[in-house]
């Protein structure tokens, strides 16, 4: 039998280039070799939606838009909802005796985020248990990989912690997963910040137009130190160059050109011209696959339905597995002695 993988997004709005090298990339170069289970993360994107739960409906389909466009195939791979599959909540309820709240608050990740979206002083509680909710997401499929950018390496830990207490509390029922990193780990955002992020708009999306692409290209951090282009130029920290080595297809022109812009022989407007033309180069394809699918919710909503309905099959059987190891079986009996 083949391995298994879970992996995922929270439908918080579209996804950009930093999703593809993070996480994207390996899913579809990895689901003809692996069972691949895609799951949007909508109960978990209520920590940043909780007022407005109404966008969440179109953020869906977004998401699923862009995994079509960027070659995830739904007959290869399962994507699912996750509001959807009742039996992760119950599972997530049972992790949350396995963690504490002290555990939580020292997770990477977690911090992070509570520093970006400003939680400090009201923390919402959904939020700091996020965590145990994605262990649950991922052990109920019984992932043995999980294809994740550099960034999430913390939760796949916490998530190993939880299954090793479980385990070792009412016997080898769940996977240790596994995380799988790009070759990419991390993108920086067009600021020249470290991360590329929706939330401080300083990415570039797999949907967006040539136009605006070159917009937000010609806008790029390059290299502060540089006042002329005669300037011998500096290409560490510089994410025009690291673009250049994820998505220009020509190595021989980057290598040219990071030669020529150490050595002041070429300016930042030229570099930024011929990524740009490089980055949609690479988007053409995908937004060509991606504009069968707009407009057509129906198609969108069935793939959706399908998906869900092959991962609940596997969600129940892991379920029967977690009652009957926590001997919480017990409506199970009654059930069978009903028939009788």
């Amino acid at each position: 039998m083949k391995q298994r993988i879970l992996t995922g997004d929270r439908p918080t709005g579209r996804l950009h280039l930093g999703h593809y090298v993070g996480s994207l990339a390996n899913r579809v170069s990895l689901q003809e070799k692996y069972e691949t289970f895609i799951l949007i993360a909508d109960v978990q994107a209520l920590t940043d939606h909780f007022e407005h739960p109404e966008i969440l409906r179109k953020n869906i389909r977004e998401v699923v838009k862009d995994y079509l466009s960027v070659g995830i195939d739904p007959k290869t791979s399962t994507i699912l909802l996750q509001s959807m599959v009742p039996e992760i909540a119950e599972l997530s309820v049972y992790f949350l005796n396995l963690v504490t709240v002290a555990r939580l608050q020292r997770n990477p990740t977690v911090k992070d985020e509570m520093q970006q979206k400003g939680f400090e002083q009201n923390l919402p509680a959904g939020f700091l248990v996020y965590p145990v909710h994605q262990a649950a997401d991922i052990t109920i499929f019984k992932a043995d990989m999980v294809p994740v950018g550099k960034d999430q390496l913390p939760m796949i830990e916490q998530t190993v912690e939880i299954v090793r207490r479980f385990n070792a509390l009412y016997g080898e029922v769940l996977i240790e997963p596994e995380a799988h990193v790009g070759e990419f780990p991390r993108l920086p955002g067009t600021d020249g910040q470290t991360k590329m992020s929706k939330t401080m708009g300083n990415a570039i999306y797999l949907s967006d137009d040539a136009k605006t692409v070159e917009a937000k290209v010609m806008k790029m951090y390059t290299d502060p130190t540089r006042l002329r282009s005669t300037d011998p130029g500096h290409l560490e920290g510089n994410p025009v160059f690291t673009y250049h080595d994820a998505f220009n297809a020509d190595k021989e022109q980057v290598d040219e050109l990071k030669e020529r812009y150490v050595k002041g022989k070429v300016g930042d407007v030229e570099v930024k011209r011929i990524l740009a033309k490089a980055l949609n180069a690479f988007l053409d394809p995908i937004r060509e696959r991606r504009l069968r699918f707009e407009g057509n919710e129906v198609e969108i909503d069935d793939i959706l339905i399908e998906g869900t309905r092959r991962a609940r099959l596997v969600a129940k059987e892991t379920m029967d597995q977690v009652r009957r190891a926590m001997k919480l079986d017990y409506h199970l009996q009654a059930r069978e002695q009903t028939k009788i």
